[in-house]
């Protein structure tokens, strides 16, 4: 089986890809490493075909493409606060360079594709917590906003043109090779400046709650919904909320290390509560996260330490 990874050079494909290498698949990158880093695919990097390329460019979209059967697509802008900034950016990304795709997958041989959107910006400030599919979409940020887009677009080509999805709505995702000097990832940021002796950065009061999740059980997810032959649209959390200083408090037991908070003023675009009801795809993929925030972090801190 052949399968194209957009953005596998990220954080979370470099993740998929290797899950997607245990399963015995053909697997073509195609990143053009604006975010995504080489080091990420230094262990595997003889096993996979690698084109540097940018998914707004068809010329590079199309070679990748060739005889692939399923495509995995994770390449985005995936911080909320840079979508703030430069809205346009985001979007001509995230719109335009899906959108591009898409086109180009109507003239391929590819059967179906697994799209990451985002659970933990599609929602805004939900009325109810855990979120569910049905809550409705008020996205607060550009990057909610054009992933939601994107989703839209997505059903449009199925409706229009019969192609077979699935959608994967994350939450808050963490783990090893998370970049620690990103917007994106607060774990990975925390784990980072407490290795550089440096104070922890709380936006707010520090009660802000998110629904973290293990990068693999995000991996597990994304082939589990290629497998199914399903159209649908799946959460992909724990359903538990973990506020900011409380996750610091768990940081500080995992690590041992003395930890010094620095509080600044809340940042646009940054939802107040989000945690995601998993249900749908407990029942539907048979998907469950195998990994506690605990065990998760001593694997991040770990593998940062190794790093360093």
């Amino acid at each position: 089986m052949k399968v194209l990874v957009t953005g596998g050079a990220g954080f979370v494909g470099s993740h998929l890809i290797e899950r997607l290498l245990e399963q015995d698949c053909n697997v073509v990158c195609l990143d053009n490493f604006s975010s995504g880093k080489r080091i990420n695919l230094e262990t595997f990097k003889d096993k996979i075909t690698l084109i540097e390329g940018n998914i707004l460019n068809l010329e590079d979209v199309q070679p990748a493409l060739e005889d692939v059967e399923y495509v995995y697509h994770l390449a985005a802008q995936i911080s909320v606060t840079q979508s703030v900034r430069d809205p346009l950016h985001d979007a001509s990304i995230n719109i335009n360079g899906f959108i591009n795709l898409l086109n180009a997958i109507l003239k391929s041989s590819v059967k179906r594709i697994v799209y990451v959107s985002t659970g933990g910006a599609i929602y805004g400030e939900p009325p109810h917590i855990p979120a569910s599919e049905t809550t409705p979409e008020e996205p607060i940020s550009p990057y909610g906003l054009s992933k939601l887009v994107g989703e839209k677009y997505l059903k449009w080509y199925n409706t229009t043109h019969g192609l077979s999805y699935a959608i994967i709505r994350p939450a808050n995702i963490y783990g090893p090779r998370q970049d620690p000097l990103g917007e994106a990832g607060v774990i990975s940021i925390f784990l980072g400046r407490l290795l550089k002796q440096k104070s922890l950065e709380i936006y707010g009061d520090g009660f802000d709650t998110r629904d973290y999740v293990f990068v693999k059980d995000i991996a597990a997810i994304c082939t589990s919904a290629m497998a199914s032959t399903e159209n649908d649209t799946y959460n992909a959390g724990t359903g538990d909320q973990t506020s900011l200083l409380d996750l610091v408090e768990i940081i500080g037991h995992m690590t041992r290390l003395p930890i010094k908070k620095e509080f600044k003023p809340p940042r646009r675009g940054d939802v107040k509560n989000i945690a995601l009801d998993i249900t749908k795809a407990k029942k539907i993929l048979k998907w469950n996260p195998e990994t506690s925030l605990s065990e998760g972090i001593q694997t991040t801190w770990e593998w940062f330490k190794s790093t360093t």
